[in-house]
């Protein structure tokens, strides 16, 4: 058995005594839940431990794997100096495993480090596991690992290299997956509430008490981001690392007292690793994959599958656009979209990430059709943000169309709502920044008018500027 146990774990800096002063008494269950973690990891005395940190160095296209023999860091952020940890790496492990995920053509490896100390989301485990380690001699090396913005089968596959990686280097394995659940459970919470968190929450601990961990990885991102989450990815590369491999699931602990959610759980191996077909999950979730894009695909009004139409021809045919009179297919368009004006945006979607996003305030087109065909080819190609989407990439976008109405102004922020309004952010010397409403992870009026602000190069203390609001059409 290469891994030989793993298990899920959250990150709160005041769960360290000299940063929590005290508050740590506030969440005994998950003291005691991570303390049975740290007996259980040193009764196991593992050659090496693996933790994935959702604070560690992290890329949108790219799983770093921090390289180099040791590490340190400290609690100086959180005022605790004084609570400082260090580890050994485990550089064989490190070389393999990066050799295997370049075998593999999967973009994980130590390149781009850009800072080597410790994060708080590695040191809170370390805490605990040297703790209980320190007493019996057992000291294990360690392996660092961040996160991506891919996909979950992408951190799957990461996950599923460890182990094989362990396997191979004999080495005897503990696999932790650092991340919080839900940072919005509480109104008086530092990060508010919404309805999501405690459903995320309710959702995980359910996975975690009985393995499914093909829930993990099907948990929709727009869902998950509303919830304000930290942890799936972790637990997505920790599935990975159980793969084909039979478990006993148990959750520790969960709490969330001070509005975010701790959970703690203990995945035991059962069996012998890597023989269990019915949890070979990449194949399983692939399949869901495949099924929910056709089911999106199918669900999409006229507007998006014009969007959608746009940018594959474009981008199949090298560069040829859409021409409205005359749709492929015998397709014909409602008479609305081609005598109707107005501004849209067209956004594009890949495994739950942003993956182009342009449109215009005010319509630039003879009709509302020709204004989605164009910002659609936009979005994919020449949002500045992003690399110009390929003809592989296709199948795999969702996409949204946005029509604006008409924007009126405000006298202050009060008159906006994120869910409701769009907002414009505007100088008089024509600077210029819009965000559009209800989007995932932009939840209070201060965020979508700083973002809003950023996009248009508007300093918000510096300069004299004006707010809009909008509504949209939403069509998805």
């Amino acid at each position: 058995m290469a891994i030989i146990a793993a298990f899920a774990v959250p990150h709160p800096p005041l769960i360290i005594p000299a940063v929590g002063r005290g508050q740590e008494r506030g969440i005994p269950a998950t003291v005691a839940a991570y303390e049975e973690v740290g007996r259980r990891i040193a009764q196991l005395a593992p050659d090496t431990v693996v933790i994935a940190s959702p604070h560690s160095i992290m890329y949108r296209d790219y799983l770093h794997i921090s390289p180099g023999a040791n590490a340190r860091g400290s609690f100086a952020q959180f005022r605790a100096p004084q609570a400082a940890y260090s580890c050994k790496y485990d550089q064989a492990f490190v070389t393999a495993l990066e050799a295997a995920c370049l075998a593999e053509n999967l973009p994980a490896g130590t390149q781009g480090e850009r800072n080597p100390s410790l994060d708080h989301a590695t040191m809170i485990p370390l805490h605990f596991i040297q703790a209980a380690c320190a007493p019996t001699g057992v000291n294990p090396q360690v392996v660092r690992m961040g996160l991506s913005g891919l996909s979950p089968a992408f951190h799957y596959q990461v996950g599923m290299l460890v182990q094989r990686v362990a396997s191979v280097l004999h080495k005897r394995v503990v696999f932790v997956a650092s991340g919080d659940l839900s940072h919005k459970l509480l109104a008086e919470g530092p990060y508010g509430f919404a309805p999501e968190g405690p459903e995320f929450d309710e959702r995980v601990c359910r996975d975690f008490a009985s393995g499914d961990f093909l829930d993990l990885l099907c948990m929709d991102r727009g869902f998950a981001e509303r919830a304000a989450e930290c942890g799936l990815r972790s637990f997505q590369i920790m599935a990975g690392a159980l793969d084909r491999t039979n478990v006993k699931s148990e959750l520790l602990s969960h709490e969330g007292p001070f509005g975010v959610g701790y959970g703690v759980a203990a995945f035991e191996p059962v069996g012998e690793e890597g023989t269990c077909e019915s949890r070979a999950l990449l194949g399983q979730y692939e399949q869901w994959h495949e099924q929910d894009l056709a089911k999106r695909r199918a669900a999409e009004d006229e507007l998006v599958s014009l969007a959608r139409l746009s940018l594959e021809t474009y981008v199949r045919s090298g560069g040829i656009t859409v021409r409205i009179d005359d749709l492929p297919d015998g397709r014909t368009l409602s008479p609305e979209l081609l005598t109707r004006r107005a501004g849209c945006f067209v956004s594009l979607k890949k495994d739950g990430e942003l993956r182009g996003c342009i449109g215009t305030i005010a319509p630039t087109k003879r009709s509302l059709a020709e204004e989605i065909c164009a910002n659609a080819v936009s979005a994919g190609r020449y949002d500045r943000r992003f690399s110009p989407v390929t003809a592989d990439e296709l199948d795999e976008l969702v996409y949204d169309v946005d029509v604006l109405g008409e924007p009126e102004p405000v006298a202050s922020a009060d008159e906006l709502d994120p869910r409701v309004y769009g907002v414009i952010v505007s100088t008089a010397d024509g600077r210029r920044g819009l965000l559009l409403p209800d989007l995932d992870g932009v939840d209070t009026v201060d965020e979508q008018v700083q973002i809003a602000a950023q996009k248009g190069g508007i300093d918000l203390l510096g300069d004299d500027y004006h707010l809009e609001r909008f509504v949209v059409e939403r069509h998805l």
